[in-house]
């Protein structure tokens, strides 16, 4: 079935960008006004992902959720949940790979806004939390545009992190790209040119969609 490990993929994906609108907004907006002393510490530790070998990240985090480990046999015991070779645990690694290219460009975006902006809002009697949604939100579409969908992107073709988390269990944990693995060490190039293709056209629509969404909202930034 070539559909499985596509609709799997997206599933991945989605989820996994849901999830990282929820969690990095909230981290990139500390990093874009903190002055807390270990911030670089706080940025390093988001940015790894970005140089760690994914199969580095991957070792780590299936000792952390392997139910041998303490926090692995608190959630299996205690809990009910087992993290390794699971969908859930995917997404969790996803979230994790992931994080830097949600974080990155809503921070970069909150960074450029003039401080005027948000005087001007508190001025006029809005909260800290009003005018970061009314105001500052609406005013970085495109870091936000950019985020959501680099975070899609970028699980759509994860590799090592999965197949360490995940293995290769059909309808669970086998997502396209370790199907393309699987089709090419069984020789059935067939079936691989067909997953790489369509995941060649989705990125390169996902692509093509940044440049003209972004390229659209800053000309309206711009002429608003």
């Amino acid at each position: 079935m070539l559909y499985q490990p596509l609709w799997l993929t997206l599933q991945l994906a989605l989820i996994t960008t849901g999830c990282l609108l929820v969690i990095g907004i909230p981290i990139a907006a500390w990093l874009a006004q903190s002055k807390f002393k270990l911030k670089p510490a706080v940025e390093a530790m988001v940015s790894l992902p970005l140089v760690l070998p994914p199969s580095v990240l991957g070792f780590y985090l299936l000792l952390a959720f392997s139910p041998a480990s303490g926090f692995g046999k608190f959630l299996n015991d205690v809990l009910g949940i087992r993290l390794v070779f699971s969908f859930t645990g995917l997404v969790i690694s996803s979230i994790i790979y992931s994080l830097p290219f949600m974080v990155h460009p809503v921070q970069a975006g909150l960074e450029a806004l003039p401080g005027s902006l948000r005087e001007a809002s508190q001025t006029l009697g809005k909260s800290s939390w009003q005018t970061f949604i009314h105001v500052l939100l609406p005013n970085i579409k495109p870091a936000l545009f950019t985020g959501v969908v680099l975070s899609f992107a970028h699980t759509l073709g994860e590799f090592g992190l999965v197949l360490m988390i995940g293995g290769n269990i059909p309808g669970i944990t086998k997502v396209a790209s370790i199907a393309i693995y699987d089709e090419v060490e069984s020789l059935n190039f067939k079936a691989a040119h067909i997953y790489a293709g369509i995941l060649l056209a989705m990125s390169f629509c996902i692509l093509v969609a940044v440049y003209v969404v972004n390229k659209h909202l800053t000309r309206n930034r711009l002429t608003a």
